[in-house]
């Protein structure tokens, strides 16, 4: 059993996918406890029965749309042409933007790659420093992945068979807690620079919301359906597809058709990664509860952990680390059956536990020292990654009070969840 798993942990490091790793644990768990290897396909095969992964190819294709085409800067435009105004208001639109693209992306990296031409030389033209610039940058491209249709907050929905719909709402008051509170930065950090702060025009306001005139109505309609109940999530997938396939390949005619197998190639090629390891976990899942594995890392937690709040700020130091070294779908699939089963027995609620994993994994991206955005950005504006730490620094601290608060105060996240 040692010797199988330093093979599989060789195999990791050198790249082998994290299907093959997890399947193969599967297969090797099924034969040691002598179930038959059969089973397993019949765990596999419980991935096609879940109505609710619709959603999430067809989602990710949308946002891959939306990446492809002229709306990142149309949204910038209208977001400028509104916030421009105030002091450290071209930065509050770098955080509510991308805000905005990571939710429909799901990704850090597409939103930083995306929106970082754009928004990374107006900050640095209007006057803010470099290194604020870049920790503005860097730390809004997984600023998301709280608001509806996000990508992890589906697949948290589909490892724990926890409600999307009530996932999405608990998802709001967090999300836009941690935008808030990076704005309060941003403003006061701004206040003395007055070359950032642009003239009001209602004549620039009316300019933008007509270029974003089409752009406008999806997040409304999207977002409005899923939570008035209107659209189930894979309804509103459907929708959303549909809506920027037409409007940018028939109306705006910003991506050519010749251009859709390869757009269309690159979102499925994610999409089929996490379908497979989502498949194989399924089964590694079924195992661990078959072997009790959830019972025996409970026993093993209250024997060290006396209570909520400790376990609480254990696991947010367990997760902190995960999310700097492991990207979030990984985690999700692998992490989330064995802590759920132990937060629960601690009187800690489903759909608040997700809202914790998942902020705080958010806070990964921007971990040292493999912080997932640290070096996308490093990369990206060809800048040292120590000078991306160093800028990302402030960022970091004030999303960190954010996770605590919303770790401490659960009523944020359940105040919209029906009873």
């Amino acid at each position: 059993m040692i010797l199988f798993s330093l093979v599989l942990i060789a195999l990791a490091l050198v790249g082998a996918p994290l299907f093959a790793i997890i399947g193969a644990s599967a297969m090797w768990g099924f034969m040691q406890a002598d179930i038959p290897q059969a089973v397993m396909g019949i765990e596999l095969y419980r991935i096609a029965e879940m109505p609710i992964l619709l959603a999430i190819p067809l989602f990710t294709f949308a946002g891959y749309v939306l990446s492809e085409s002229q709306a990142p800067s149309r949204l910038v435009r209208l977001s400028n042409a509104l916030l421009g105004w105030m002091p450290g208001g071209l930065a509050v639109v770098c955080l509510a933007t991308c805000a905005l693209f990571s939710a429909f992306t799901g990704a850090s990296g597409v939103t930083i790659i995306a929106l970082g031409a754009l928004l990374y030389p107006a900050l640095i033209e209007g006057g803010y420093r470099e290194g604020f610039s870049l920790g503005v940058v860097t730390s809004s491209g997984s600023l998301g992945l709280l608001f509806a249709p996000s990508l992890p907050l589906i697949l948290y929905g589909v490892v724990s068979q926890a409600s999307i719909d009530d996932l999405f709402r608990a998802g709001v008051t967090p999300g836009i807690l941690m935008v808030v509170m990076l704005s309060i930065w941003c403003i006061w950090s701004s206040r003395k620079n007055r070359k950032a702060v642009k003239q009001f025009s209602w004549g620039e306001v009316r300019q933008a919301l007509r270029e974003a005139g089409w752009e406008i109505p999806l997040p409304i309609v999207v977002l409005g359906g899923i939570y008035s109940g209107y659209f189930a999530v894979s309804e509103a997938a459907a929708v959303t597809a549909l809506y920027v396939l037409i409007l940018y390949l028939l109306i705006r005619r910003e991506i050519k058709l010749v251009e859709m197998p390869r757009i269309m190639r690159e979102s499925m090629v994610l999409v089929g990664g996490i379908m497979m390891i989502l498949g194989v976990s399924i089964a590694s899942t079924s195992l661990m509860i078959d072997l009790e594995v959830p019972q025996k890392m409970l026993a093993a937690i209250n024997s060290h952990v006396s209570g909520q709040v400790s376990f609480l700020l254990l696991m947010l130091l367990f997760l902190l680390v995960l999310g700097a070294i492991l990207d979030i779908f990984s985690a999700l699939v692998l992490i989330v059956p064995l802590l759920l089963p132990v937060a629960q027995s601690y009187g800690i609620h489903p759909l608040h536990f997700g809202i914790i994993f998942l902020a705080t994994m958010e806070l990964g991206y921007l971990t040292p020292p493999v912080g997932l955005n640290l070096f996308i950005s490093s990369y990206r504006f060809d800048k040292p990654i120590t000078s991306v730490y160093l800028a990302t620094i402030p960022f970091f601290l004030i999303l960190l009070l954010s996770v605590l608060v919303i770790t401490f105060v659960p009523q944020l996240s359940l105040w919209l969840v029906p009873d």
